[in-house]
């Protein structure tokens, strides 16, 4: 602890973000360039001599935070570096994406504004990549044994890299034409710049781990063939398989999921496209879905010119403090969180049917049903306001106008249909992810699961701690029972709850 009284003497401070009018007519990353690092140290200055630190605990990875903290403080950057890459192989993934339970767990956060431990990995990773801190860590010898990772989301990615490093051969098997699962075709340009996963994949490669683009495992590849090809495999498909919504006029042209849509927009970003099918320009947008992957599609839409986007969230709109009786610290609470896209909704006012202030969001809004014109096209949204109880509320039915509907309802486990799961014979848990032993393991010897496909939808730092710890286990699978490689969770841990 570099200031024994910083967190007494010093606020938080947020990295800026770009002005409003500046950031919504580009897909550039929303904050202000080079802002972080002039501050950076000062807020880190703010950590506590707390003595148990919970945002151990908070976090899945085990980030040593306060000691990192106290390495920026110093401003010495390099062994923050290390000390960050440690325990997370892609911190400036993390620190852009990330909702930082770490910082919901600060023992600062108990009466006072957390320390922006997220800004802080941020500006560790980045300084580290500007220095080259991050340079290629190949192995000194290989094992002789050969692992195939199916995924190259954050799980694969982590997976492969620990694995690679122990000295095993590892082939990724992505069935995108583009590395990076949902954070290559998912998350949008203006939220994480696909040149922090380019500069990552080429780190990898350089170490040795090889990649397969535009090859589905199941249907390109037999999969019982490519677990005979090799002595572990490790499923970290995601998942993929959407919740549908079941209400009159579903089949109107004009609704999509949202990972039909997103992956368009990102398209055009990449310059496969020049503008995407879907694009929202001069339409009226509804989003049915109150989390992060319709914030996603909000700010896509804002940037695509969208002539009005409004947001449907079913839960009501939550508190602006911490409630302890439901929620005490350091579990993380629901909070009302104005993230960059509702921030620009708001100062655009795009909801035409939400109040003044609004931020594109209508709480406590279930969808009833769509209607269409006589070409089959969706025109209209018809709602109603809900209770605590979701039961629908006499008298507040609404009609929203809709040229274009998008579905962010989350996702029930890894897609069937291509094949890989029944090709393995591959057990699955009733909520439809794939089942698995204490030890990562399937039902399959020698296969192994990790990710939103055995966990179930969740954060990239779980993901990311899963491709860990599932690493850890196929490395003590291939060897004689014993591994150096960290294993941060369990596949049955979950968040701290009430």
């Amino acid at each position: 602890m570099a200031d024994p009284k910083g967190f007494l003497t010093t606020p938080r401070r947020d990295r800026p973000r770009r002005p409003v009018e500046e950031r919504v007519r580009d897909w550039d990353e929303v904050y202000v360039p080079g802002a972080l690092l002039p501050i950076v140290s000062k807020q880190a200055d703010r950590c506590m001599d707390c003595g148990v630190p919970f945002c151990h605990e908070a976090c899945p990875l085990g980030n040593l935070i306060p000691e990192w903290n106290d390495l920026v403080s110093r401003e010495d950057w390099r062994a923050a570096a290390e000390r960050l890459h440690a325990t997370n192989n892609f911190p400036e993934f993390t620190g852009r994406l990330c909702p930082a339970p770490c910082e919901a767990g600060c023992v600062l956060a108990i009466n006072q504004p957390a320390v922006t431990i997220k800004d802080v990995e941020c500006a560790i990773a980045d300084r580290a990549w500007a220095e080259g801190f991050a340079a290629p860590a190949p192995p000194d010898r290989l094992s002789g044994r050969t692992v195939a990772v199916i995924g190259s989301g954050p799980a694969g990615l982590a997976a492969a890299q620990q694995l690679t490093r122990a000295g095993h051969t590892v082939a990724v098997y992505e069935r995108d034409d583009r590395l990076g699962g949902l954070m290559r075709y998912g998350i949008p340009e203006f939220k994480m710049e696909k040149r922090h996963l380019e500069r990552r994949i080429e780190q990898m490669r350089a170490e040795g781990t090889t990649f397969r683009t535009s090859t589905t495992v199941g249907c390109d590849v037999d999969a019982a063939e490519l677990r005979a090809r090799h002595d572990a495999v490790v499923i970290a498909t995601g998942a993929t398989a959407w919740r549908e919504l079941a209400v009159p006029g579903r089949e109107l042209t004009g609704v999509h999921q949202a990972m039909e849509y997103l992956p368009l927009a990102n398209r055009v970003c990449a310059g496969d496209l020049e503008t995407s099918p879907l694009s929202a320009a001069g339409r009226d947008v509804v989003i049915v879905g109150g989390g992060d992957t319709g914030a996603d599609c909000l700010g896509t839409a804002v940037r695509e010119g969208a002539a009005s986007v409004t947001q449907l969230d079913i839960y009501e709109r939550p508190g602006t403090v911490r409630d302890e009786d439901t929620e005490p610290w350091p579990t993380y609470p629901k909070l009302y969180r104005l993230s960059p896209a509702h921030e620009e909704a708001r100062a655009l006012r795009t909801a035409p049917a939400a109040a003044e202030n609004s931020d594109a969001r209508l709480f406590a809004a279930s969808t009833l049903r769509l209607t269409g014109d006589a070409d089959g096209r969706v025109r209209a949204v018809h709602l109603v306001e809900v209770d605590a109880e979701r039961r629908p509320v006499p008298g507040t039915e609404r009609v929203l106008p809709a040229g274009l509907v998008l579905l962010a309802l989350g996702f029930s486990g890894p897609d069937r249909a291509d094949g890989l799961v029944s090709g393995l014979g591959l057990e699955l848990e009733p909520r439809g992810t794939i089942a698995r032993d204490t030890g990562f393991a399937t039902n399959v010897p020698g296969v192994f699961a990790a990710g939103d496909a055995a966990r179930g939808q969740s954060l990239i730092v779980w993901a990311i701690a899963e491709g860990r710890a599932v690493a850890a286990a196929v490395d003590r699978h291939l060897t004689d029972g014993t591994t150096r490689l960290p294993a941060p969770i369990g596949p049955y841990d979950r968040p701290m709850r009430t």
